[in-house]
C-alpha cells in the first residue's frame, strides 16, 4: 500500500474542471466552516476565492499565530555538489548543461560549516544534485557524520533513496528529508524529466512512503510551480499530505512553495503563478492544516517575503547560496537557480524581529510543537 493507490483514484482533467467551476457562493459556504477538509481546499484555491483573499489571509494569520506563536524558524541550505545524472529541463544542474561541476571535500565542507555557524544557524539543509555514484549514500552518511556535532538539526534534499538507505542516514543523525514531486501530472513530468533515474514518476511518488517507513522525523513535500496548473498540483500535494499524516502519524510535515526561477537552460513557466495566487495558496494550506510547517525560500522577492511573514509561513531561509562552496570558497561552479532575496541573514533576522516575531535558529523545540 502506498500513496499511488490513492493517487490513481483521481483524474487530473476532472479535478481541473471542478476547481475552475466553483462559485462565490461555494467560497462563502466554506468560509463559514470551522474545520476545512480536502473538498473545501479545492474551493479555497479556485479563482472564485480570489475576491475573498483578505478574509482568508486574516484567518490564516490568526490560526498560525495561535499554533506557532510569534516565532519564525530560520534555516540555510548548504550545497554539497552540483553533479547530476538526470536531465531536468528547468534545473541549472541538469546533466546536459555544460557547467563546471563541483563536489565538496571534507575540508571544504567544514569551511562552509564554519561560515554558516558564524551566521547563527543551528538547522542546516544539505543539498546535492542527483548523482548516486558521486554523492550516494556513503557520501551523505559521511557528510552527516562530519557535521552533526555542529547542528541540532540536519535535513537533506537529494535524490530519492531506498528505505534501508534512509534508515542508515537516520541512524547517523539525519532529521528531515525534503523531496518534491515537481508536478503530479504524469505526462508533463515525463516531458521535463526525459532521462535519468528521476524520469521514473512512480518511484519518486512513492519516496515519502519510504521515508515514513524508515522513521524519518520530518518529511517535506511540494510541487514546482510553473510546470503545470498550480491549482491542480497543489490539490495533489494536499492529498499527499493528508495521506501521509494518516499513514505515518508520528511524523512531522512541511510544504514548500518554489516557483520557477532563472537558470542555465531556462524553461518558461507553462502557467503563471502571480504573487496574489501564491498568497492565496499559502493561506489555503494553513486553513486546511494548522500544524503543517509552511516554508519560504529566497527564490521570492524581498517585498513578498516581508509581507508573507504574518500570513501563514513558519520557516524561512536567508543568505542562501545555491552552488557548492558558495559561502566560503571562491565560486567556480554554477548555482542551481538565481535567488531573488539577497539580503544577509542579519538583515532578514532584523526584519522578522521588527514585525514582532522571535527568530528560532533550529527546527522547532518541543515548546513549539
Amino acid at each position: 500500500m502506498s500513496f499511488k493507490n490513492t493517487f490513481d483514484t483521481y483524474n487530473w482533467n476532472a479535478l481541473e474542471k471542478e476547481i475552475y467551476s466553483f462559485s462565490r457562493e461555494d467560497v462563502s459556504r466554506v468560509l463559514l466552516k470551522e474545520k476545512i477538509d480536502l473538498e473545501d481546499f479545492k474551493v479555497l484555491i479556485s479563482p472564485a476565492a480570489k475576491p475573498f483573499l483578505e478574509e482568508i489571509a486574516q484567518r490564516s494569520s490568526a490560526i498560525t499565530k495561535k499554533r506557532f506563536g510569534n516565532t519564525m524558524q530560520m534555516y540555510v541550505p548548504m550545497y554539497l555538489s552540483n553533479e547530476c545524472q538526470n536531465i531536468c529541463t528547468y534545473c541549472g544542474f541538469s546533466m546536459t548543461n555544460k557547467i563546471p561541476r563541483k563536489t565538496l571535500t571534507d575540508t571544504e565542507i567544514l569551511k562552509e560549516v564554519s561560515h554558516i555557524k558564524k551566521l547563527g544557524y543551528d538547522h542546516i539543509l544539505l543539498v546535492t544534485g542527483e548523482a548516486n555514484r558521486t554523492v550516494g549514500v556513503s557520501y551523505l552518511k559521511h557528510a552527516i557524520g562530519l557535521i552533526k556535532e555542529h547542528f541540532s538539526n540536519i535535513s537533506i534534499e537529494v535524490q530519492p533513496l531506498h528505505q534501508a538507505e534512509y534508515e542508515e542516514l537516520v541512524a547517523e543523525g539525519l532529521y528531515a528529508v525534503l523531496v518534491y514531486q515537481e508536478t503530479y501530472h504524469k505526462a508533463t513530468y515525463k516531458q521535463h524529466h526525459p532521462k535519468g533515474k528521476k524520469s521514473n514518476f512512480d518511484y519518486r511518488l512513492d519516496t515519502p512512503d519510504r521515508l515514513g517507513k524508515a522513521g524519518v522525523h520530518k518529511i517535506g513535500i511540494g510541487a514546482l510551480f510553473g510546470l503545470e496548473d498550480w491549482r491542480v498540483d497543489s490539490f495533489y500535494t494536499a492529498l499527499h499530505l493528508k495521506y501521509l499524516q494518516k499513514t505515518y502519524w508520528k511524523t512531522k510535515y512541511s510544504i514548500s512553495f518554489p516557483r520557477l526561477r532563472p537558470h542555465q537552460g531556462e524553461v518558461q513557466p507553462k502557467v503563471e503563478m502571480t504573487d496574489s495566487d501564491l498568497v492565496q495558496l499559502i493561506c489555503a494550506y494553513r486553513l486546511l492544516d494548522e500544524d503543517v510547517e509552511l516554508s519560504m525560500s529566497t527564490r521570492e522577492s524581498e517585498v513578498f517575503r516581508n509581507n508573507i511573514i504574518k500570513l501563514g509561513i513558519t520557516s524561512i531561509s536567508a543568505e542562501s547560496k545555491t552552488n557548492p562552496g558558495g559561502y566560503s570558497v571562491e565560486p567556480q561552479s554554477l548555482e542551481q537557480f538565481e535567488i531573488s532575496d539577497e539580503r544577509s541573514t542579519e538583515e532578514i533576522a532584523t526584519m522578522i524581529k521588527s514585525q514582532g516575531y522571535e527568530v528560532v535558529w533550529k527546527d522547532w523545540d518541543k515548546n513549539f510543537v
